[in-house]
């Protein structure tokens, strides 16, 4: 039975090449500290995998959802600095990044169907300072004391064939609950969140919750921003991408530690090991040509390797004894 799934699963990988896209909005092209809050006709905007719907009101020139900016504006507080990023520019060396103004939920859409492993998040600046200093709508964070437990989170859930997932990942954007005040922060730099958790998705559903409430919802500003967006989404041979190749494994059955070898030189390669449900337990950007994986945390079984290099994927398949 172990042997039939090993060969339908490798199979699957052979005929839906498992590809990973990071989406980092430079597709955009923003003139330099700008924001593009209307969408236009389509009413999404779309980067790498994924679509981000946009609702915008040309009446009112109000919008939600989501919106696009370079804008680094770091340091005004207030509703007209709602288009920048507290941490002052994207994540990782990039410049353009996601804004998302939530009534209800935002939702992140993706292409094809896969895993979102995961995207950097940090406060919108307008979000950031109401918590640190208060406004005329919205308390200061810890209160006057500074010991009041408040917080500001961030909650991910999954859609799966138009079901919404009960599995949610949850991120605190500013969390002042800590008995040491000392402890207590607002988030003002890119931070990663993991997402692998959540599994297979259509969609992504993002949802904020404050412990500053009043009758008419949550007082502290709906923002935060989000760049680098990963996804590992399935794509149809029907119509390939890219092309195989063989990849070496030694040994195999292996115990503690696999050696793959790559069929480039001096070319970085991204990997990732399968088990045979499909779910992601293992991957790693390497670059050496022999590369040495430490894979003792794995439980003993089969297991398919994927390796893209270049305009190539290799599948490899091994044993865990």
């Amino acid at each position: 039975m172990q042997r039939l799934t090993t060969l339908v699963f490798a199979l699957f990988l052979t005929q839906n090449l498992i590809a990973q896209t990071i989406a980092d909005f430079e597709n955009f092209n923003l003139p330099f500290n700008t924001f593009l809050n209307d969408a236009g006709s389509t009413g999404k905007f779309s980067a790498g995998n994924i679509s981000l719907p946009n609702n915008y009101n040309s009446d009112w020139m109000s919008w939600d959802g989501w919106a696009i900016s370079n804008r680094t504006d770091n340091m005004t507080p207030g509703y007209l600095n709602e288009s920048s990023a507290i941490a002052g520019g994207g994540a990782t060396g990039s410049a353009t990044y996601a804004v998302s103004y939530v009534i209800g939920a935002s939702a992140m859409k993706l292409t094809n169907r896969g895993t979102v492993n995961g995207l950097f998040v940090t406060n919108n600046t307008y979000a950031y300072y109401s918590m640190k200093d208060g406004d005329a709508f919205a308390k200061k964070f810890g209160g006057i004391t500074g010991n009041d437990p408040d917080y500001f989170l961030l909650t991910v859930k999954k859609y799966l064939d138009g079901q919404l997932s009960a599995d949610s990942v949850n991120f605190y954007l500013a969390d002042y609950r800590f008995a040491n005040n000392a402890q207590d922060y607002i988030l003002a730099d890119w931070t990663w969140l993991n997402l692998n958790s959540l599994g297979s998705a259509d969609s992504l559903r993002f949802s904020l919750s404050s412990s500053d409430a009043g009758a008419f919802g949550m007082n502290t500003p709906a923002y935060f921003c989000v760049d680098h967006v990963t996804t590992t989404d399935l794509v149809s041979s029907e119509n390939p991408p890219v092309a195989a190749f063989q990849i070496e494994i030694f040994p195999n059955p292996v115990a503690d530690f696999l050696t793959v070898h790559l069929p480039e030189e001096n070319e970085e390669a991204f990997l990732q090991i399968f088990d045979l449900q499909g779910k992601i337990v293992f991957e790693k950007a390497i670059s050496d040509v022999r590369e040495r994986l430490d894979i003792r945390a794995l439980s003993a079984g089969t297991y398919l390797l994927r390796v893209q290099q270049g305009g190539k994927i290799g599948i490899g398949k091994f044993l865990i004894d």
